[in-house]
């Protein structure tokens, strides 16, 4: 897997229906075999995910109620339950391809892990892991700044991951985050105490998605 090429795109804040769709043009271009891997940044709309797994109570208010928020609900084909993804927060979707040499989905997962797990050190924290709920965590208290969910149809990837930047925290209030009750989130400019730029905060994601791509999915063992 070393030594092949990684194309970053950045988009932007752009909608939830128009990134997907994009995603699904470079996945089908994958399977006819004439793809390019490539790492999609961008921004989203105001919008509550439901993954396959979702449970409809995960979402503590009507669709009526949200949309006068100005909140969008998509059930889409992802894994993991209701997550939100707003301005502020980085959105990683890559489109890659784990064959030959790589068809392991937990690894994949560790690695997109790696990734936001990286980003947080080039900012001087330090993060962690929970065995039984994928993303990235800081501890005492437990609050998540990283979400992950993938999906991988014929070893082809997409959908993603998420990290918390200078997202409003409050949308997070609209839901159980990815179901896990009891815990809180974060993001970088509640730790930092100070705002971080979007462009300063994508630097940082492409280079460590870059790193860790280049050194094979899973990245160095942690």
């Amino acid at each position: 897997m070393s030594g092949r090429a990684l194309n970053v795109r950045r988009l932007g804040r752009i909608g939830y229906a128009e990134a997907l769709a994009l995603q699904e043009s470079l996945v089908e271009a994958h399977h006819a075999g004439r793809g390019v891997d490539t790492l999609l940044l961008l921004e989203h709309e105001p919008v509550i995910t439901l993954g396959r797994d979702a449970k409809s109570e995960n979402v503590l208010h009507t669709p009526e109620v949200l949309a006068a928020l100005g909140v969008d609900l998509v059930r889409t084909d992802r894994g993991g339950d209701a997550t939100f993804h707003g301005p502020g927060q980085i959105v990683g979707y890559p489109i890659l391809d784990l064959s030959p040499d790589f068809r392991d989905i937990r690894k994949f997962v560790t690695a997109l892990e790696n990734v936001m797990l990286d980003t947080l050190r080039h900012y001087g924290l330090e993060g962690g892991v929970m065995a039984k709920h994928p993303g990235v965590w800081l501890f005492g208290p437990d609050r998540k700044i990283g979400a992950i969910g993938a999906r991988v149809r014929r070893w082809v990837t997409n959908h993603g991951f998420a990290l918390n930047v200078n997202t409003s925290l409050d949308y997070f209030d609209l839901i159980v985050p990815c179901g896990i009750v009891g815990r809180g989130v974060t993001s970088l400019e509640k730790l930092l105490g100070r705002t971080v730029t979007m462009a300063e905060a994508e630097d940082a994601v492409a280079a460590a998605f870059g790193a860790v791509w280049s050194a094979g999915p899973a990245g160095p063992e942690r």
